[in-house]
């Protein structure tokens, strides 16, 4: 597969969070409306057998890359600041990824630092909203009943990065990027139908994933499914949490729920102990056979993550250490439902 970066710039709000497993969906759904239903089932095809057309990562901040979720020993020490401060530090800058992984912690930078003369990269504001009745143009019996939508605003003139690792046999690199251009001109995820999540590409271009040498370990750039895939638990380390997906675009108006069954996925930034891959990402495709949905039997999700190939070793040479967070490698992929 090839991999380009892309570069966004935002130009509203936005209400969901640029990750990359909701932005392949997002894709998906781009494609569709765009080149056809038929099309978007050949690139599905063999989608959850280890044969994805494309592999999107999350935002990143133009020229920076996420730091490792490692326990602190894999860092040398940082005199002179306390452990709140040192915790803070999340970004890496792509001109380190060179350097050994004991290093990155102190070239790795705040988002206070990133934003300039800003706090941070984003503001998050709570947008009040209202239930109306259609039918009547009013809040209907009950009355007022009012709530909040939480809104994330980015500092002027700050650009994204997204890395996607494509299959131009199947989909080419224009067709791609017209369909992510149809995305920021709708607007990505929640209330993007009163304007949010609007986002302009600024750049498409073909660019190789950094990389360690003589690397043992993954570095995921996606929130991804390690389950069942025989990972080295003493050198994985990952933060889990559960996607509550739902459906989006016609989906939503269609019979059935709009809701997807929740799937557990090990967050981006995770370390996994397995040699990066030549094909660029690790993970495995979810769903399909109405695993993920009744209303749509065929839908599928993104457990893939572009990789960054990173050379791990523990403070006294090593290659082993005990993970804190990894789950049983054995254990099949769990759905809940």
């Amino acid at each position: 597969m090839q991999s380009f970066c892309v570069t966004l710039s935002p130009l509203s709000a936005f209400a969901t969070p640029l990750k990359g497993d909701t932005l392949f969906g997002q894709l998906c759904w781009a494609i569709r409306n765009r080149l056809g239903e038929a099309y978007l089932t050949e690139l599905l095809a063999g989608y959850t057998d280890g044969r994805p057309f494309a592999v999107v990562s999350d935002a990143f901040p133009e020229h920076y890359l996420p730091l490792p979720k490692l326990p602190n020993s894999f860092y040398q020490p940082i005199d002179g600041e306390d452990r709140k401060a040192v915790k803070k530090r999340c970004w890496l800058p792509e001109a380190a990824i060179g350097k050994p992984v004991s290093e990155w912690l102190g070239h790795a930078r705040t988002p206070a630092a990133l934003a300039g003369e800003y706090t941070g990269l984003s503001e998050k504001h709570p947008q009040p909203h209202n239930t109306i009745n259609r039918r009547t143009n009013t809040t209907g019996e009950g009355g007022f009943a009012p709530y909040s939508i939480e809104q994330e605003w980015f500092i002027p003139g700050l650009r994204w990065s997204v890395y996607i690792l494509l299959d131009s046999g199947w989909l080419s690199p224009e067709n791609c990027r017209q369909c992510l251009d149809d995305i920021g001109c709708f607007g990505f995820g929640r209330d993007a139908s009163i304007g949010l999540g609007k986002f302009a590409v600024e750049d498409f271009q073909a660019r190789h994933l950094p990389a360690q040498d003589n690397a043992n370990a993954c570095l995921t750039l996606a929130p991804c499914a390690p389950q069942g895939l025989g990972f080295d638990g003493q050198r994985s380390f990952y933060q889990l949490f559960t996607r509550f997906g739902r459906h989006g675009d016609i989906a939503v108006h269609q019979e059935g729920k709009p809701f997807k069954n929740p799937v557990l996925l090990a967050q981006t930034a995770a370390v996994f102990g397995t040699e990066p891959p030549k094909s660029g990402f690790i993970g495995q495709g979810i769903g399909g056979d109405g695993e993920l949905s009744k209303t749509l039997k065929a839908t599928v999700h993104q457990g893939y993550a572009p990789v960054i190939g990173v050379r791990l070793k523990t403070e006294g040479g090593s290659d082993a250490h005990i993970a804190t967070n990894a789950t049983d490698d054995n254990q099949p992929f769990l759905i809940a439902t």
